[in-house]
């Protein structure tokens, strides 16, 4: 982890949270950095996507002129609710086009209104311990194509996926103050 840049997409949603999370993740070996434009995102090791509200952070990311930068960038990604329908593959909306940085089929707000939110330990591959995990609003995947490694399922649908470098959760790590996912993630740069 010795070096590492990570950069938070800072358009909208919990970036302090992420902030957070990853400076504790490093330890002092590397930096994160909020990202608002192309040249934020210059020299990253990663960008993490967190959630928020998907439709408003797909609309800033055309504002900004980060979707570009985003689809061209090499490090690996580590998105988070909204951040999952945001680079998914297709989703089941047609406001706005996703990414199609990871080979998942996205249904957005899968579990209802916020009303409807909750937490649960999960099991997740790679680690060895059940996770705490907090839903709010949150996406499943439907799908997952043959690139894609499912870390976690419930019975709505898959939360968790590994492609390449990128992670995809549909639920919020930064809140658990549990920093294995964090880690795992780090550990696949």
């Amino acid at each position: 982890m010795a070096g590492k840049k990570i950069g938070v997409l800072a358009l909208q949603g919990d970036v302090s949270e992420h902030v957070r999370a990853f400076s504790a993740a490093l330890t002092g070996e590397g930096e994160v950095v909020e990202v608002r434009s192309a040249a934020d995102l210059a020299g990253c090791d990663a960008l993490a996507i967190p959630g928020g509200e998907s439709t408003t952070i797909a609309r800033l990311i055309a504002e900004s002129g980060l979707r570009e930068a985003i689809l061209s960038f090499k490090g690996g990604i580590f998105a988070t609710c909204a951040g999952m329908v945001l680079v998914a593959a297709s989703i089941d909306d047609t406001r706005f086009a996703p990414l199609g940085i990871v080979d998942i089929t996205v249904k957005r707000n899968a579990f209802g209104r916020q009303r409807d939110s909750f937490e649960a330990d999960l099991v997740v591959v790679g680690l060895d311990a059940p996770f705490h995990v907090v839903f709010i609003r949150a996406p499943v995947a439907a799908a997952a194509g043959p690139g894609v490694e499912v870390l976690a399922e419930i019975p709505q649908g898959i939360v968790a996926v590994r492609q390449g470098k990128h992670m995809v959760l549909s639920f919020h790590p930064e809140l658990s103050g549990d920093l294995r996912l964090h880690r795992l993630f780090l550990a696949g740069l």
